[in-house]
């Protein structure tokens, strides 16, 4: 339902996007998309780079008035940083940096110079990101459902949260900390661990946690593979740089306790409800949602770049060489919340304008309104034998 692409280099004129298939009706602005591409610039360990760009998202087509028309939108974010570059003779760069794209790139298409696959493999490309997602997010804010993120660990520190979750409370604390953790305390060991990795001239990564409120039972589906949803988050979450690992939920943890642990209750309150006694699932079961939050968590590996040399091969040359630096975070977590909030919100959208359907907002919301929901008025059983009926 939803498409996007988006194209750009990191150190080229500007990114662009186009994203098809938002229905009409739906208000955004530019300031919309802004608060997200700010929130993608900050953080405790970010470099230089951030204080060059003040991102800005301009709409330059599928919005008139303030509204979405139906049509594809445009989008434009300029690269201040290019006017450094624009006149820059580049000298060569053959030199391939462990954990980068450069080498894979470069076999992969051929190129001269490493720089080719830098530019494109940049994390830069997110800013797009984040700025179709900003719009993607609209859409679900106008159909109630919430998307927040904040950070459970970095270097080997981690956070403990209070159960049960009172996740608006964890989006509001995060934001209000500079390594986007909730935890106070484990907030400042992440700090303390980022300042040294800047001493060490390393780089850190850490575990970002993305919750979605208020999704409805049903998105997603078990009748093909790539429809359902957990397959379709895991893709998007590690379509970005440096996320090496996703789970639902605590997925690994799981894995370390007997089923009879593990599976989450399912109950009938007062009002005829099914409700759970837990959410270890994470809110997916059978590649569905199940009416309970959504849970994803995105492992992120420390940045490639690194002050201190990484033992390589000078590709022009044939002979061991050091790989020489370039301007990077030295921890990049707290500020791929944003971008990881960005990639579940376009899914997650595109799996409602699926199972809604309809060209406007005024065609979806009462199709909401409508959908079955975890009520057992909802689900007469027929409660009578029957026969697969093949010959």
């Amino acid at each position: 339902m939803l498409r996007f692409l988006t194209a750009g280099e990191s150190h080229g004129p500007l990114l662009s996007g186009i994203l098809e298939g938002m229905p009409a009706g739906l208000p955004i602005s530019s300031s919309d998309i802004d608060k997200e591409l700010a929130r993608r610039q900050e953080g405790y360990g970010s470099g230089g780079r951030m204080q060059i760009e003040k991102d800005h998202g301009r709409i330059t087509g599928g919005v008139m008035n303030g509204i979405t028309t139906g049509g594809p939108i445009g989008l434009i974010v300029e690269n201040h940083d290019w006017k450094n570059w624009a006149t820059r003779d580049i000298a060569p760069m053959t030199v391939p940096r462990p954990g980068h794209a450069d080498l894979a790139g470069a076999i992969k298409y051929g190129y001269r110079d490493l720089r080719l696959a830098l530019e494109r493999a940049s994390a830069r490309e997110t800013a797009m990101r984040v700025a179709v997602g900003a719009v993607g997010k609209r859409l679900l804010d106008e159909l109630g459902i919430t998307i927040g993120g904040y950070v459970t660990e970095i270097g080997g520190q981690v956070a403990t949260f209070v159960e049960p979750s009172d996740y608006p409370a964890r989006f509001a604390a995060a934001e209000a900390s500079d390594v986007r953790c909730p935890d106070p305390e484990a907030a400042e060991r992440m700090r303390e661990v980022i300042r040294q990795a800047k001493i060490d001239k390393d780089t850190l990564g850490g575990v970002i946690e993305v919750v979605a409120l208020g999704l409805p039972p049903g998105l997603g589906s078990h009748v093909h593979y790539d429809r359902r949803l957990t397959g379709r988050l895991a893709g998007a979450v590690c379509s970005v740089p440096s996320i090496k690992g996703v789970e639902i939920g605590p997925a690994f943890a799981n894995t370390r306790w007997p089923g009879t642990q593990v599976h989450d209750p399912i109950m009938l309150d007062e009002d005829g409800r099914l409700t759970r006694a837990s959410n270890r699932a994470g809110g997916l079961e059978g590649g569905m949602t199940t009416g309970e939050p959504l849970v994803v968590r995105a492992a992120m590996k420390p940045i490639s770049t690194t002050l201190t040399p990484i033992t390589s091969v000078d590709l022009a040359s044939g002979q061991a060489s050091q790989t020489v630096y370039e301007r990077s975070d030295f921890c990049a977590t707290p500020r791929a919340v944003a971008v990881i909030e960005a990639v579940i919100a376009l899914v997650l959208a595109d799996e409602m304008l699926r199972k809604l359907g309809g060209n406007s907002l005024d065609e979806i919301r009462p199709r909401l309104a409508a959908l079955r929901q975890s009520r057992l008025s909802d689900l007469p059983m027929d409660n009578e034998p029957w026969q697969f009926g093949y010959k």
